[in-house]
């Protein structure tokens, strides 16, 4: 929440984006992106999470489809996101996978011994 708070209080002096999600009037989900440094066009998926009553209701993909046309509207090229290789992210690499985000390369050990860190991309100039 802390990002969310930041990107939606201060998004010029903070250099994070972000959208809320919305459904009678309670918090279903945000996400936070924001420009990739030393790298034009493209752009790094900070957070995306969903209220555990709103999962599975379609919020989160809302959210990352209207990120994705802000960002194509705006000439972005490529959107980047790190996740776990954890079981219990299981969950959240489907959902990337679901939304058509490819994974371009694992780091091994990088968390920590036994947790990888998998990187996924999609292309939006294309």
């Amino acid at each position: 929440m802390e990002l969310a708070h930041l990107a939606l209080d201060e998004p010029a002096s903070s250099g994070y984006l972000a959208l809320v999600a919305e459904e009678d009037g309670r918090l279903a989900g945000y996400l936070n992106y924001g420009p990739t440094p030393l790298a034009p066009g493209t752009f790094d998926l900070y957070w995306i999470a969903s209220a555990a009553w709103a999962r599975g209701k379609g919020a989160g993909g809302k959210l990352l489809r209207a990120m994705e046309e802000r960002l194509k509207a705006a000439g972005a090229r490529l959107v980047r996101v790190e996740t776990s290789s954890l079981t219990e992210y299981g969950p959240a690499r489907d959902f990337y996978h679901h939304m058509r985000y490819e994974p371009v390369t694992v780091i091994k050990d990088f968390y920590h011994p036994g947790d990888d860190l998998v990187i996924l991309t999609k292309r939006l100039d294309r």
